[in-house]
């Protein structure tokens, strides 16, 4: 066994699948962890119209570009994790003790970020009252749903909101909207190039020939003569 890790035969592709007995072992004693942990947790009564709101608001932020949402199609993320990431819509929260401790904790090597680090304890509770019921929600039910959320909020530690729009909202067609433990792409207009970040100086705008501007305020180049050299200081 020693000699194959240090040999390199596991490997640690995420193109490349573990075996039917890797996988097994692997899924079952990261199933069997997180019961045993999630055996103490309380779980409060959850349904209410305010926590369906906050959680679909921060799912919708958080969440969508690897678990999808109602009507969104896979995204490059979603697609090129391993494990590959269970798509929420389908599977919601059947056991609402263990969703609360995988969304706080995380899962090691995953993927999953342990979100306790900047959300309590209420903002998850609100999270996973809205996974139990969005298995059941057409598109634009939950569209509506997060459109009267406030979007991105769980009292304090956000990040600021990576589309212009809606939290979330901008992966309906199946590109990347936000994401949790992963960068996203920046989108490209219809020429293929990425476009500007407004927070950073622009480019030198430049004429009709393609060369920029003359600064007006700057002294003109020295004059050439008919046969192009500077004229002599006389």
């Amino acid at each position: 066994m020693a000699g194959g890790i240090y040999f390199g035969a596991v490997h640690p592709g995420a193109d490349e699948p573990h075996s039917a007995v890797v996988f097994k072992l692997i899924e079952t004693a990261r199933d069997r962890a997180i019961a045993v942990r999630a055996h103490d947790v309380t779980v409060p009564a959850l349904g209410e119209a305010a926590q369906l709101k906050s959680g679909a608001g921060n799912y919708a932020a958080m969440c969508t570009t690897c678990h999808l949402a109602p009507g969104m199609a896979a995204t490059e993320l979603s697609q090129g994790l391993y494990p590959a990431p269970p798509n929420l819509t389908q599977l919601g929260a059947p056991d609402p003790a263990r969703a609360f401790w995988v969304i706080k904790h995380g899962i090691k090597a995953s993927g999953m970020p342990a979100w306790g680090k900047s959300m309590s304890d209420e903002y998850i509770w609100n999270m996973v009252a809205f996974l139990q019921q969005m298995p059941t929600m057409s598109p634009e039910q939950y569209q509506a749903l997060v459109a009267s959320s406030g979007g991105h909020d769980h009292g304090g530690g956000e990040s600021m909101p990576h589309d212009d729009g809606m939290p979330g909202m901008a992966g309906m067609d199946g590109e990347s909207a936000d994401h949790h433990g992963g960068a996203e792409v920046a989108p490209h207009d219809d020429a293929g190039s990425a476009p500007h970040d407004h927070g950073a100086p622009a480019p030198a705008a430049h004429d009709d020939a393609g060369a920029p501007p003359h600064d007006h305020d700057a002294p003109p180049p020295p004059a050439h003569d008919d046969a192009g050299a500077p004229p002599h200081d006389h």
